[in-house]
């Protein structure tokens, strides 16, 4: 979008926070980049230039500014649209990737060279991968600075930062103000629970979180998720240690705290959260184009800004899938429950329930069938499938159709399994499960097609938005998923 001159300069001029994250202004005169919706007053037209990305905009020489922090900006929707190389990368890169592997372990991860990588993230956001890195490690540091008591030392690791020289330098170069400058200008020093990081989750509004909390609740798994207090919480396996994410939905951000094991996993809980709940979706695009179709036009003016539930941990939520196979929501989390009691890590929570992380791969490999209460062709399923995880690639950066080509040809997986997967773990927005009893009565009730082939080609009309079409349909029935907790 940053090409087109004009349209950027009206969303400028009208201080449009939809276009926050899509591009970003830069001022010639005073060198500072800003988000579209910045409340200064605009520049002058011939003083403006636009970057795709934050890390260009540092990388032409811009510094932050200081009153609408664009770092914060929700990202941009068009990373979670699509599947192609740069939009894969730019998932992987926000997962903190390039920090733990580098830009060769981001291209083997890819499927492509390091120079085709480099080339293609440049042409489409004016960045490669370590510029991009860097300035997730700069926006990390920030964080870190204004909400924790950490040393300097401490946290320039923390952030990611190869030496505390390196971390003084990218933060006074992209703030143009020093770590020590950052500390004291924070607004409530001294005011954050010890061990715990609070910032605000943004995002583009409107968001309707009722189906959003309401279906992670429901389809909790005891231990591993709860409700308290008015917020979601979970734990969190992550690169370096494990975590707990506590989730707080307000009208203008999702209050957000995170307890790590270590502080270098701080990006990637962030990425993950908001991957979670969806906060990188433009409502807009996708209730426009939902709101043609006259039988969905009711649902979506009812409800806006529905977001599609997703998950923390793709492997997990694809276990969960099996589980959930053809029986009740209750009986899913059962199943899921006795599996995290008997095979899961326990894990420390001091404000809550919360008990272990959910069992990994290798601990579920020697899984005795005989102690899964379930038929024995869904024991013979799930057996398969955790044999298959560790060569399936269902993370943020995964290929959707080669993902869905591998589950599919996997014993006891079926569309609804493959499609449910791609909604959620790989977070595929035109992902439709029509073979789902509750859309099956959704359908039938809106006067749709039925039958899963005949509701196919109905729903072609909703692309590129049928997951989102999923979670209208759902809503006209009377389940715990539609709802926000008491």
């Amino acid at each position: 979008m940053h090409t087109d001159r004009e349209r950027c300069v009206r969303a400028v001029q009208s201080k449009d926070e939809r276009f926050d994250g899509w591009f970003f202004l830069a001022v010639v005169t005073t060198g500072i980049y800003c988000r579209p919706s910045c409340p200064v007053v605009p520049p002058k037209v011939e003083n403006m230039v636009f970057h795709p990305s934050a890390a260009a905009a540092q990388q032409a020489g811009f510094r932050a500014c200081k009153r609408c922090r664009p770092d914060t900006s929700p990202g941009s929707p068009r990373w979670n649209e699509r599947a192609d190389l740069v939009a894969r990368a730019t998932r992987l890169i926000g997962d903190g990737l390039v920090d733990r592997e580098g830009v060769p372990g981001l291209a083997a991860h890819l499927g492509y060279s390091v120079r085709q990588v480099e080339r293609q993230l440049l042409a489409e956001l004016g960045a490669g991968p370590l510029a991009l890195a860097r300035a997730q490690r700069a926006q990390t540091a920030r964080l870190l600075i204004e909400t924790t008591a950490l040393p300097m030392g401490d946290l320039a690791h923390a952030s990611g930062f190869a030496s505390v020289r390196t971390f003084n330098d990218t933060v006074r170069e992209v703030y143009a103000l020093t770590p020590s400058e950052l500390r004291a200008r924070a607004r409530k020093p001294g005011e954050q629970t010890p061990g715990v990081i609070s910032l605000r989750l943004p995002f583009r509004r409107p968001l309707c979180p009722d189906n959003l909390f309401g279906h992670l609740v429901a389809t909790g798994v005891p231990g591993v998720e709860e409700w308290r207090d008015g917020a979601y919480r979970r734990t969190l396996r992550l690169p370096h240690g494990h975590g707990i994410a506590s989730l707080r939905p307000g009208p203008e951000h999702v209050d957000c705290k995170l307890a790590l094991t270590d502080l270098r996993d701080l990006a990637t809980a962030i990425s993950r959260c908001r991957w979670l709940l969806d906060l990188d979706a433009d409502p807009v695009a996708v209730d426009d184009q939902l709101g043609t179709d006259p039988l969905l036009a009711p649902l979506v003016l009812k409800d806006p800004g529905r977001r599609v539930p997703r998950t923390t941990d793709p492997e997990e939520f694809a276990i969960r899938a099996v589980l959930g196979q053809q029986v009740s929501t209750a009986a899913a989390r059962t199943h899921a429950a006795r599996l995290v009691a008997a095979h899961g890590e326990p894990i420390t929570d001091r404000d809550g329930g919360l008990t272990h992380l959910f069992p990994t791969t290798d601990a579920l490999a020697e899984l005795d069938p005989e102690s899964l209460a379930m038929p024995r062709t869904r024991r013979v399923t799930l057996l398969g499938l955790v044999a298959a995880l560790p060569d399936l690639d269902l993370s943020i950066g995964g290929d959707w159709e080669r993902a869905r080509a591998e589950l599919v040809a996997l014993p006891g997986i079926g569309p609804w399994t493959v499609e449910t997967i791609a909604m959620r773990a790989l977070g595929d927005p035109d992902a439709f499960v029509a073979t789902d009893l509750g859309v099956k009565l959704a359908a039938e009730s809106l006067g749709l097609p039925t039958k899963p082939a005949d509701l196919v080609r109905r729903s072609a009309r909703w692309s590129p938005w049928r997951a989102y079409a999923v979670q209208h349909l759902w809503a006209t029935g009377d389940h715990a998923v539609n709802r926000m907790p008491a």
